[in-house]
Order: structure tokens, then C-alpha cells, then sequence
């Protein structure tokens, strides 16, 4: 269950004090543009405010307040006034179950830093670690965000979005029987298993700098899911030493796994005309139901792990791109591990799902405004750091090997819809027809008191 709620204006603290506007001015003033396009999806997001308070450790590059930092930028640009938000559930644990091995599951709900002595071995058998830590909450996290991803799914299959965004979401290392590389459940396979209940086909695609393994794995032998990942890849150096072109699935997933592996340093012209010119045919061929779009930010230049020259509009032109074809999306975030280039890239993504346009300079009473400086814009630059290693000979290669791939398909395999995976909800017909009546009732209450409400959850977070 996820209720419905209007968001409100930022906390105005943080104004600069050189320009003052009055109310008026500042309440009807939007700092963005509507783009009129053919295509107007309804767009949902989902987003838990406590899945932003959780910590790995000092030194960890994970860092669940970006969320936070995101959330505020969508605020303070007046996106929500675009969307249907929602306050998502934490999932349950018999959800979790739908994908994940129950010792694994058990653990996590058992496993705190105080008591972790005590469960030496089983630490060892389920890969925690520096990668991979107990920290205080770890449990209740993972059910966040998976709750997250999960309730934008149910919103897909409803017909209430045509869009649905958890940022929360994405974290695409995990496997059945242990955490991965930060990602301790792995809500993408969760949700994807949800949407197949459903949908006949549907693509995945992956746009993090580190190969989606855990959901490849996980759909590694069925036709009814393609896996399409474009990530750093050098054999078996760089994490998780796997994701190169000839990974392409097997028994009858055979061809259904597409990997697109790059070298250091791909800037924004190679990487947006490599992916269009794979995604096209991906889509052609596959004919999918459904998109799941991840969005991990570590693709960008400068991130704190990363190996690439991407800037935020590049980045967001392959997610505009996947857009232009008006299939159903879950889009959810990933890495990204420089926290002020993370939430200005999924609020930019944000924006493009929304089709709006964003003033470049961020808006005055943006909580945590000084955290952008010195430019305070939405697009910094972030290419250079690194040498372009992709000559045009190497990417032709892959190219013509993915697409050589894509010619065994034959064109979209048929379904038999009688096998369905598990209802994931555990709702009813009647309780499903609640929860959009009690959206409805509160969509009609007063506008200004819901967002005088919002406003003060936003004012205690600023207090934290």
C-alpha cells in the first residue's frame, strides 16, 4: 500500500538575501519550461524519506543521502507539481522471498554491528564485507527500497503511470543468496518478476558504469527478459569482472543477454550514438511490453569510482532516447557515488520524464544549496578527466557484434501467459480499489493544507 501526497514548496530559508521576491511572484514563478511533445505519460514517483537516513560506514562511497539531496532538488524545481507522488510501503518479507534465498533474508534481519561477532561464518558465507557492511537499519533498508521499485511496478500494472520513478531503487549486484558491490537485495529482479505477471517482454537496460550482473544472472536462461548493459569492462580488473559481448545468455535465454563493454574515458557524442544505435534494433527485435530503465550515476565524469567523461545532459539523452518510443517505464536509479552530481542528474532525468525544461541555475530556496557550489547550476562540466580509450575501430566491433547477436532472435519469442510468477502485492481486488479511493478523496482535500503538511516534514529534515 502507498499513499498518494501533493508536495510543497521548499523550506525558503536558504534564499539569496541579495534578491527578495514576494509570495506571489514566488509561488507562480516555475523555474521550468513545459516542451510540447506528442507523447504526455503519466508520471509517478515513488519515494520514502526514511530510505535516504541509512549509512554504511565512515569512508564508504554509498551514500543513501543523495536520495535526500535528489528529493529536495525535485522540490525546489516544483517537479512534483508534474507527477502523482507517492509514499511508498516497505516490502514485505515474503516478497523479498519472491527472488532471494530465505537463510540469506533471515540473516539480514537478524545481523546488527553489535551482535555481528557472533556470526562469524555467516559472514564469511554471505560476502559482507568492506563492499558489502553491517550497518544499524541494514534490514529495513533493503525492504525500502525494494518497497519502492515495488509499488511503482503495481502502479505500472494498474494503468495509473505510464512512467513510474524510484531512485531509491537499482541496485542491480545483488544476488539470490548474498549482497554484491553495495546492493544487498536486488529490487530490479523483484520488480521485474512482478511486471512479467503481466507484461510478455521485457528489456532491461542498464546505463550504470558497472556491469548489471546480479539482474543478468537472475534472467540468464529465459527469453521472456533481455538484459542490455553498457559498462566499463577490462577482463577481470575492474568490479565485477564480468559483462563482456559474448555473455549473451543460454539454454532458451541464449541471445537474450547483451553487454556493450567500454573502455576508460567514453564522452558524450561516442556513448550516445553507440547506444542509439544498439537500443533501436534491441527494440525492434525484442518488441518489449515494458522498460526497465536503470540510471546509475556513476557513469558520469568525476564520480568518486568512475572511469567515464559522461555529462548529465549525455547521460539523460540515452534515458530520453529509451522515452521516445512510449513503452511503460520503471525507471530507478544505481551507483553514483559523488552525491551533488547524483541528485542533479536524476532530478534532470526527473525533468525529461516530465518534459519540462529546467532553468540551469538551481532555484534560491534549495535546501542545502551551498553543498552545489561554487557553480550552483544543474549542468556542470563533468568530461575531461580521462583519455577516450574507444577508438571508432573498437566500438565498430562491438557494435557489429551485438547486432550479429540480435540476428539469431528472429524476431519477439511468443509467450504462454498461463505461466504467471506469484502476485508480488499480496493485494486483493477490493483492497487494490481502497487504496485508489482513499488517493482520490485525498487528491480533492485542501490543497494548501497538504502543503503546509509536506512542508513541515521537509523543515524536520533540515533539522536532522
Amino acid at each position: 500500500m502507498s499513499l498518494k501526497w501533493t508536495n510543497s514548496i521548499a523550506n525558503t530559508n536558504d534564499i539569496d538575501p541579495t534578491f527578495f521576491n514576494d509570495y506571489k511572484t514566488t509561488v507562480k514563478t516555475l523555474p521550468y519550461e513545459d516542451l510540447l511533445t506528442s507523447y504526455q505519460p503519466n508520471v509517478s514517483y515513488h519515494y520514502n524519506p526514511d530510505a535516504s537516513n541509512y549509512h554504511y560506514g565512515v569512508g564508504h562511497p554509498m551514500k543513501p543521502f543523495r536520495l535526500k539531496l535528489t528529493d529536495h532538488l525535485i522540490i525546489s524545481y516544483q517537479l512534483y507539481k508534474k507527477m502523482d507522488c507517492y509514499l511508498p510501503r516497505p516490502a514485505t518479507k515474503e516478497e523479498l522471498l519472491e527472488f532471494h534465498d530465505e537463510d540469506f533474508i533471515n540473516f539480514l534481519a537478524t545481523i546488527t554491528p553489535e551482535n555481528s561477532n557472533k556470526y562469524a561464518q555467516l559472514l564469511k558465507k554471505f560476502n559482507i564485507g568492506d563492499d558489502c557492511p553491517v550497518f544499524d537499519g541494514i534490514y529495513d533498508y533493503c525492504k525500502l527500497y525494494a518497497g519502492g521499485s515495488l509499488d511503482a511496478t503495481r502502479k505500472l500494472i494498474s494503468g495509473m503511470s505510464d512512467i513510474a520513478i524510484n531512485w531509491s531503487g537499482g541496485l542491480h549486484h545483488g544476488k539470490k543468496r548474498e549482497p554484491s558491490g553495495f546492493c544487498y537485495v536486488n529490487d530490479i529482479v523483484l520488480s521485474i518478476l512482478n511486471l512479467l505477471r503481466y507484461y510478455p517482454r521485457v528489456l532491461y537496460i542498464d546505463i550504470d558504469l558497472h556491469h548489471g550482473d546480479g539482474v543478468q544472472e537472475a534472467f540468464y536462461t529465459t527469453d521472456r527478459v533481455m538484459t542490455c548493459s553498457f559498462h566499463k569492462y577490462d577482463g577481470m580488473e575492474f568490479f565485477p569482472g564480468t559483462g563482456n559481448y559474448d555473455e549473451v545468455g543460454i539454454g532458451r535465454g541464449k541471445h537474450y543477454a547483451i553487454n556493450v563493454p567500454l573502455r576508460d574515458g567514453i564522452d558524450d557524442d561516442t556513448y550516445v550514438k553507440l547506444f542509439k544505435s544498439i537500443i533501436e534494433p534491441v527494440i525492434s527485435t525484442f518488441q518489449p511490453s515494458v522498460i526497465v530503465q536503470q540510471c546509475g550515476a556513476d557513469s558520469l565524469g568525476h564520480d568518486r569510482l568512475g572511469r567515464f567523461n559522461l555529462n548529465i545532459k549525455g547521460h539523460g539523452e540515452c534515458v530520453k532516447f529509451v522515452k521516445s518510443f512510449g513503452l511503460p517505464m520503471l525507471v530507478v536509479g544505481g551507483g553514483g557515488y559523488t552525491p551533488k552530481n547524483v541528485s542533479r542528474l536524476w532530478c534532470y532525468e526527473t525533468s525529461i520524464m516530465n518534459d519540462v525544461q529546467l532553468d540551469n541555475k538551481l532555484p534560491n530556496n534549495l535546501p542545502f544549496r551551498v553543498f552545489f557550489n561554487p557553480d550552483c547550476t544543474l549542468h556542470p562540466n563533468l568530461d575531461g578527466k580521462f583519455e577516450n580509450k574507444n577508438n571508432k575501430k573498437y566500438l565498430d566491433s562491438i557494435r557489429i557484434q551485438i547486432l550479429e547477436n540480435l540476428r539469431f532472435l528472429n524476431g519477439a519469442p511468443s509467450v504462454r501467459m498461463d505461466e504467471i510468477p506469484p502476485d508480488l502485492s499480496k493485494l486483493t481486488e477490493e483492497e487494490e480499489k481502497a487504496i485508489h479511493d482513499l488517493n482520490e478523496e485525498m487528491e480533492n482535500e485542501d490543497d494548501r493544507y497538504l502543503k503546509m503538511q509536506k512542508d513541515d516534514i521537509r523543515m524536520g529534515e533540515l533539522e536532522d
